[in-house]
């Protein structure tokens, strides 16, 4: 293993333009569940006989806010009790030493921002789990954890409205500001691409790593199982994204 943190810390050190793309194995060692994989809370079905897709879907919001926001509620706790990690607090240190390292994120939590990942340099493509927002008159609330301590779903205090989080749910669009950011810096390309803890099963997670292999450049995967993209990258590195993230960074700033 120490070989191939060493060839990873090399190439990333060399590279200038790095894209980091994390998922929620990243979170999951600040005790946040995950959806699937390994240790994921939902690879079944949710008490009512239903798949957390479905329960974490637009319409359902729509349908039966109550029921949608009983898991929104969940991730939304969770968040609350946790913080951001080691991996979290080396990939905003790789982006100080980096200035042209970003952040493509799929997880909610805030936590690359907390750990002090520059916004410009970062693109949560799933959006956050605050503040909430009306959706009726469109106010917003930053009391996340005010309302999740009152009966479910959250009501607008002005209106009455359900309000939710700008996050985006199963079965709706991503965000436009998002993607387009996203591609535009795929445009420019990538020196080398660091996949961390995602199953990386989205078009716009896989892209980037097939593009910066087919161009030359270097392409890895820290992620603790094999994945989808695990065929695709010239390194895999098995363990948990705290510890190898906290290597690699080690490498990169002693040398």
């Amino acid at each position: 293993m120490y070989e191939i943190i060493a060839r990873t810390a090399w190439s990333l050190r060399r590279a200038e333009r790095i894209l980091i793309i994390t998922g929620a194995g990243l979170s999951a060692d600040s005790g946040l569940p995950t959806y699937r994989g390994l240790g994921g809370l939902y690879n079944g079905c949710t008490p009512e006989g239903l798949p957390i897709e479905d329960v974490l879907s637009g319409p359902m919001l729509g349908r039966d806010p109550a029921l949608c926001w009983k898991y929104l509620a969940e991730l939304g706790r969770a968040c609350l009790k946790a913080e951001p990690n080691a991996g979290h607090q080396a990939i905003a240190e790789l982006q100080r030493l980096k200035p042209q390292c970003w952040v493509l994120t799929q997880n909610i939590d805030g936590f690359h921002r907390a750990a002090g990942s520059p916004p410009e340099r970062l693109i949560e493509i799933h959006g956050g789990i605050a503040p909430l927002f009306c959706q009726s008159c469109g106010a917003e609330s930053d009391d996340l954890e005010g309302h999740l301590q009152r009966s479910l779903p959250p009501l607008c205090t002005a209106c009455g409205g359900v309000l939710r989080p700008p996050v985006v749910l199963f079965e709706e669009m991503l965000p436009e500001a998002a993607v387009e950011r996203l591609h535009g810096e795929m445009r420019k390309g990538f020196d080398a691409v660091l996949s961390v803890g995602t199953t990386a099963s989205f078009p716009y997670i896989v892209e980037p790593v097939l593009q910066t292999r087919a161009a030359g450049g270097f392409t890895a995967e820290i992620n603790p199982t094999a994945t989808e993209l695990s065929p695709y990258v010239d390194v895999h590195l098995r363990g948990r994204a705290l510890d190898i993230l906290s290597q690699l960074l080690s490498h990169i700033a002693g040398d």
